[in-house]
């Protein structure tokens, strides 16, 4: 692919030189005559290297490389200096010029300086590539598995994650949405810029604004001062939404403004603020039943939904569960700096036979407890397996009713509703036994009211 360069300069002979020189080696070249310009150039086009000089009437040369730098900072620099000037080349080169060459020059030594930054940046991709591509490695070590529906995943990732393109992660809690979220920031160009994620069902709604977009001093009551929301924080880098369907619906449509436009407006201010922020969202809820309900923006859906990644259930990964048991123990054991335990047969089939309503997460915390309770003990027991029968045995109780026949809303409630009964309808109890927040637990409750009429008043 040729390479693109910028040249600014103020001198119109030296420009038009400089031009012709460098399209005859096989290099694109535009020019500007000022800083202004080139950033306006920048903003239409995209290059490999800026070469300008550092005097200039208007904008210097270190103004403008300091705001090309921020808005592009993968665009390489050489600076042009009189000789006599070495500490503005110096100065320029700490604000991430690759290098310098005073005046007067010959063109076979710019010819010969361009040659080393694109040496040297050839460099820097292949470890960067290197970087993601090991990156990937870690976090498919993190997520464990060979069933094939793990491995569709994967191919997934490997697909979007260098595309820049908006995924959303749908599946039941559990699953390991958040650990997708990171593999696609880590498999990204942005991997060395900031990944912040937000749990949108733990902020209250009289914050959600002020949380995403910023605020100015006196906004609001409590704000003392000016600051930045999560959007400014993760410019250039990538942002997870979590549990997206919890985000109020009146925010929905100022969060979709800032998608379409990447730009936003704290709050108390009337100024546009650009952002370049990648998003990454997760819910575990049906968003298209959310906007048959009026409760979802569609266009919103429509403007998350440009990827999707669909994760699988434990119950549909066939044949990862003794990978995953083994990958808990022996991470429990490094944790706790014990040997690893190891399962009785009686506690395996314990384990190999239960529903797992709770995916992953409820399996982590099962073995975590297990091992835990074993004390110096050197092999877990079917006394040291906690389980929640009620929620869901594989092949009793929930899932033996009606002959076994249940729409996944009829399971869903049985469970929300077993689980109420448990923790005697205490509600923080009962969402933590289910995997899901309290507030995704109120939503059903309330989705399912007419068919609780035998349960009290929800505590806690």
């Amino acid at each position: 692919m040729t390479k693109r360069i910028l040249v600014v300069d103020d001198d119109t002979n030296l420009r038009v030189i400089l031009q012709k020189s460098l399209e005859s080696c096989g290099y694109t070249v535009s020019v500007a005559a000022d800083g202004e310009s080139a950033l306006e150039v920048l903003h239409k086009e995209s290059f490999d290297l800026m070469i300008t000089d550092l005097s200039m009437p208007g904008m210097s040369g270190i103004e403008l490389l300091q705001e090309a730098r921020k808005a592009y900072p993968n665009l390489g620099c050489l600076v042009v200096t009189a000789y006599g000037s070495i500490e503005k080349a110096v100065m320029a080169m700490q604000e991430g010029a690759f290098d310098f060459i005073t005046k007067p020059f010959s063109l076979a030594h710019l010819e010969n300086r361009i040659e080393r930054f694109f040496d040297f940046d050839g460099l820097q991709q292949e470890n960067r590539n290197l970087k993601r591509e090991l990156s990937l490695q870690k976090n498919r070590r993190k997520m464990v598995g060979k069933s094939k529906a793990v491995e569709e995943v994967f191919h997934l990732i490997d697909m979007v994650a260098r595309a820049d393109a908006t995924v959303f992660v749908c599946g039941p809690s559990g699953t390991g949405k958040e650990l997708v979220a990171q593999a696609v920031h880590e498999g990204s160009n942005r991997a060395d810029r900031p990944f912040l994620k937000v749990n949108c069902a733990a902020v209250p709604e009289s914050l959600f604004e002020s949380t995403l977009f910023g605020h100015l001093k006196g906004a609001f009551s409590g704000a003392y001062k000016d600051q930045k929301g999560l959007f400014e924080e993760c410019d250039g880098g990538t942002l997870l939404l979590d549990e997206i369907s919890e985000i109020p619906f009146a925010l929905q449509a100022k969060l979709l403004r800032v998608l379409q436009e990447n730009a936003l407006t704290r709050v108390g201010s009337t100024q546009e603020i650009p952002v370049d922020v990648r998003i990454v969202a997760t819910s575990n809820r049906d968003i298209e039943e959310m906007i048959n309900r009026g409760e979802f923006r569609e266009d919103l859906y429509f403007r998350l939904n440009v990827f999707p990644i669909q994760l699988p259930s434990l119950r549909e990964r066939e044949g990862d569960l003794p990978l995953l048991i083994n990958h808990f123990l022996q991470s429990f054991a490094a944790k706790y700096e014990q040997p690893v335990k190891e399962l009785s047969p009686e506690a395996l089939e314990l384990l190999l036979n239960y529903h797992w309503p709770g995916n992953i997460r409820e399996l982590e915390h099962t073995l975590e407890r297990a091992v835990l309770l074993t004390g110096k003990e050197e092999r877990i027991a079917a006394r040291h397996i906690s389980l929640n029968r009620g929620l869901g045995q594989g092949g009793g109780d929930i899932a033996a009713e009606d002959n076994g026949v249940l729409t996944l809303a009829d399971m869903e409630r049985k469970l929300i509703l077993a689980a109420m009964k448990k923790t005697n309808n205490h509600r923080a109890r009962a969402a933590s036994l289910l995997g899901i927040s309290v507030r995704t637990l109120r939503n059903k409750l309330n989705l399912y009211a007419d068919h609780f009429e035998t349960l009290e008043e929800p505590a806690g």
